[in-house]
């Protein structure tokens, strides 16, 4: 795996566990009981925290990124192995 492709598999976990994350202990104007007016139910009912998830983002993102690299980068695994995974014909073949 070269290293553009390994930035490539970061980002991708990277966008989904922030995306996941942004959910999660999240309280809205609606459920507290408080809705500002202007503002929708789903408003959250106080600050996000952002660089804070971000952070956490990362951390998670690298505990599963690593062990995946090193998998795919070890040969454990190969596009062949996928493709017959999947039920496809291997290319190799």
């Amino acid at each position: 795996m070269g290293v553009f492709s390994a930035f490539v598999v970061f980002a991708m976990i990277w966008a989904m566990v922030f995306l996941i994350g942004l959910q999660v202990g999240q309280s809205t104007q609606g459920d507290a009981g408080r809705v500002t007016q202007g503002t929708h139910a789903s408003t959250p009912a106080a600050p996000i925290r952002v660089y804070r998830r971000m952070g956490w983002a990362t951390v998670i993102t690298l505990l599963i990124w690593a062990p995946l690299v090193w998998f795919i980068a070890s040969g454990q695994i190969g596009i062949d192995d996928l493709r017959r995974i999947t039920g496809r014909e291997a290319l190799g073949e």
